[in-house]
């Protein structure tokens, strides 16, 4: 009794998806002569590629009512608001309401609405940090968002400062560290994991706390996090050096091949980066007849004349050619 009960659901089962599958089929071939059908988008119609059939009309457009033709216009007109992003504490998804004192129209409010609107911000600020945490995050990200914008640096090594920031607040590493300390370590492990390294001076210049406190607070993070950050490679500093001090490609690739040369010879262990990309640049100017002199290098890299005479003696050393200064 069972068994028979079973096969005549198995059969039922069978029947409904051979149904689905003939009604699907149905769907996708003219009903007159059993071509292929084709959408016609533009007069929102349905039609047979063979006989020219209307199968369906006045379908609905489930697309916006505005053309673009290139990205940016369609980025321009799109309607979806801004990506969330970890650069701003609530990730971006609260409300703001706008600084100008106008309405929709472009009218001037009266005053009485302009107290209503000012009231209203001053709420919405309120709301948008309900508790310690995230007034810390957010004095934070601010933070990193004006270091980075003094430092140059792109927006994706912002977006990872912020990662490592959050990461940092959520492993209760910040009692008994400032948090522009945190923010400050945070961008320059973030700067340095992106390939786009800042030197420590750099980095203190544009920072609210000192160099000693950001180099222990650094360590303390990294270690803390498990962050692998790779020894900062100087040939990432030539472009930079080169680029501000109005030197051409010739002179960048002169000096990548000075630093390739010492690090095959052992000359780069133990030194500073920053001191041998501001060498190398040095003496890559004088082997391409385009001099600069050592104070300008030194105020571009932030470092010493002592410090470029005796790497750049290195490494020409190591390239195996030491050129007359003029």
């Amino acid at each position: 009794m069972s068994d028979s009960r079973i096969r005549s659901q198995d059969e039922r089962t069978r029947d409904e998806s051979e149904d689905e599958r003939e009604s699907a089929g149905e769907d996708l071939v003219c009903p007159e002569c059993g071509g292929n059908l084709a959408v016609d988008e533009e007069r929102g119609e349905t039609v047979c590629t063979e006989c020219g059939l209307v199968v369906e009309e006045n379908e609905i457009d489930r697309g916006p009512e505005w053309r673009a033709f290139d990205s940016a216009e369609k980025d321009k007109k799109s309607r979806v608001g801004a990506p969330t992003t970890n650069m701003m504490h609530d990730k971006g998804l609260s409300t703001n309401i706008g600084w100008q004192d106008k309405d929709a129209y472009g009218n001037s409010l009266s005053s009485r609405q302009r107290q209503k609107m000012q009231r209203l911000r001053t709420w919405n600020e309120r709301f948008r940090t309900r508790d310690s945490k995230e007034r810390n995050l957010k004095q934070a990200l601010g933070e990193i968002e004006r270091m980075a914008s003094a430092l140059g640096l792109p927006k994706n090594v912002r977006e990872t400062a912020s990662v490592i920031y959050r990461r940092a607040l959520d492993e209760d590493l910040l009692p008994g560290r400032s948090i522009e300390g945190v923010a400050t370590s945070a961008l320059y492990a973030a700067a340095r994991q992106a390939n786009t390294p800042r030197s420590l001076d750099e980095v203190a210049n544009v920072s609210r706390v000192e160099k000693d406190e950001i180099a222990r607070t650094y360590r303390y993070v990294v270690r803390e996090l498990g962050l692998e950050v790779a020894p900062a490679d100087p040939a990432s500093y030539v472009p930079r050096f080169c680029s501000e001090l109005e030197l051409t490609e010739e002179v960048q690739r002169q000096a990548r091949s000075l630093l390739e040369s010492a690090k095959q010879a052992g000359v780069t262990s133990g030194k500073s980066p920053v001191g041998l990309a501001a060498a190398a640049v040095y003496a890559a100017s004088l082997l391409t007849n385009q001099k600069v002199t050592q104070r300008e290098v030194s105020d571009v890299a932030n470092i010493s004349e002592v410090t470029i005479r005796n790497r750049y003696h290195e490494l020409l050393e190591a390239e195996g050619s030491i050129p007359m200064e003029a």
